[in-house]
């Protein structure tokens, strides 16, 4: 071989080199990428493709693009609730994927965005009933974020997901324990996904870095409000303390105003939903329409159903049209009008879906033929709007006596208790859980089961906890029609609290 080929293999070895490193798919939230993603986040759906067709140009082996493109598509998916566009875009998430093993296996988002991507189509998965699939993606994204944390310990990112997935275990029964250990081999307590979501945001808030910190506020702030018996103002202040604006993103506005109707400010909830971004670089969002009317119904307000009705117009057979056709027919029934709503428990049986809870409910109560009381019904209304002056008022002017129905004396016993408690007054609301217990203990009703529940968060929070753990066992020991798996499931988080 001469000194001439050699000159030149060397100088192709060397160029070669050098395109291989050039041209080495990367993970970097560069300026583009990162607004990309809070345009995401914000639903500004239009603006974050753009960007990321930008970077895409500019530097086309930043893969952390495929990342945040893949919110784009689980969200656009996840608010439609659109089969068709579900098994289209799956083909995305799996060319994603395959994109994204080729790239740098030593940075920590390698692992870490393919475990997102997975846990946001295990989410899509359950939102078809496709349940398989669903724990298939999050048995997989649980052991790549192990993995991941165990490779980079101080990539903080990974305990976010981490966090809400050791929380959500914590809470399954004993019972079922062996069945999330044998299929997705995981564990967790709820203590230990508090702490990690807890070490999320400290650590961002220290490093002035808030990447991260909206989603996990977010997660964390559901977490203490549902599964770790926080006071609601702690809840809310928990979701306050970040950057999360109603009045600029459409997702904020959805987080928001869904805890403080959770919370009973359901009139700032009004004003919140009512004051959301609007406008073509938004992404349309139905579901805030549905609540609008649902805060409006709570209010009694006169015009609830219109707003309803918008929902179902936009949705036609999808997750909460069977609960908008059950609220507008409540609403005609409490304005005196039966015929109106027969005719929208009608709608109710015969259009939407049975995915959710609240679908399956009304539902149930559609197929039964069943009419509400409805001077109960517009306690109970008023009581989940927070509005509990009102609902006691409209209760407090009958007897139980004055309820034929031994099912529906129990319903106003309960209805009394739940008013007490969340009005502050804990002795009232005791005696009346205590009677709703002894009354409907042997009865398909959730009444009993909840106000045992309930009763275990009073002395929970009073530091009575073996009351509290006799309270929380009575109610795992009912099996209501409706309702079980929920109440068992916050009835088994409360014995963790106490035990540990």
């Amino acid at each position: 071989m001469n000194i001439r080929v050699l000159f030149i293999l060397m100088l192709g070895f060397i160029w070669n080199s050098g395109s291989q490193a050039e041209t080495t798919p990367y993970f970097t939230f560069t300026d583009e990428v990162r607004l990309a993603y809070q345009r995401a986040l914000e639903l500004r759906v239009q603006e974050s493709s753009l960007l990321l067709s930008s970077e895409k140009t500019e530097h086309p082996n930043n893969y952390m693009v495929y990342f945040v493109e893949n919110y784009l598509d689980f969200m656009r998916v996840f608010i439609d609730e659109d089969e068709e566009a579900f098994e289209l875009l799956t083909k995305n998430k799996d060319r994603r994927l395959e994109l994204i093993e080729a790239g740098d296996p030593n940075s920590p988002y390698y692992l870490y965005t393919q475990a997102e991507i997975k846990l946001q189509w295990a989410l899509l998965h359950l939102k078809f009933d496709e349940y398989l699939p669903a724990l298939s993606n999050i048995r997989s994204a649980y052991k790549m974020l192990n993995k991941n944390l165990e490779q980079h310990p101080d990539f903080i990112a990974s305990k976010k997901s981490l966090g809400l997935l050791h929380a959500l275990v914590g809470t399954v029964p004993d019972n079922y324990k062996w069945a999330v250990k044998l299929l997705a081999g995981m564990d967790g307590t709820i203590e230990q996904g508090k702490r990690e979501m807890e070490e999320v945001i400290q650590f961002h808030r220290k490093n002035g870095d808030k990447l991260f910190e909206t989603e996990t506020l977010v997660f964390y702030a559901f977490l203490m409000l549902h599964l770790n018996n926080s006071s609601n103002d702690h809840a809310w202040n928990i979701l306050n303390s970040g950057e999360l604006n109603p009045k600029t993103s459409a997702l904020a506005c959805f987080v928001l105003s869904n805890m403080a109707m959770r919370i009973g400010k359901n009139d700032l909830a009004i004003q919140m939903l009512e004051d959301r971004p609007r406008g073509n670089k938004f992404y349309k969002m139905p579901y805030l329409d549905f609540m609008l009317g649902l805060a409006r119904f709570r209010r009694l307000d006169q015009d609830a159903p219109q707003y309803l009705q918008n929902y179902i117009n936009s949705m036609g057979n999808g997750n909460y049209v069977k609960e908008a056709y059950q609220k507008i027919a409540w609403f005609h029934l409490l304005n005196d009008n039966e015929l109106k709503y027969r005719q929208f428990m009608d709608f109710c049986e015969n259009y939407g879906r049975e995915s959710v809870g609240s679908d399956k409910s009304a539902q149930t109560e559609a197929e039964s033929r069943e009419q509400p009381n409805p001077v109960l019904l517009k306690a109970r209304v008023l009581f989940d709007g927070g509005y509990y002056d009102r609902a006691e008022a409209s209760l407090l002017s009958y007897q139980p006596e004055d309820f034929a129905d031994a099912g529906l004396q129990l319903e106003y016993v309960y209805r009394l208790g739940r008013i007490f408690h969340e009005s502050g007054n804990t002795q009232k609301a005791i005696e009346y859980y205590q009677k709703t217990i002894d009354q409907g203990r042997s009865q398909k009703y959730y009444y009993a089961c909840n106000a045992a529940l309930k009763m275990g968060l009073l002395y929970e929070t009073a530091g009575e906890k073996a009351k509290a753990k006799s309270a929380y066992n009575i109610c795992l020991d009912m099996s209501p029609h409706q309702y079980k798996q929920s109440l068992h499931g916050k009835a088994k988080a409360g014995l963790n609290r106490l035990e540990g």
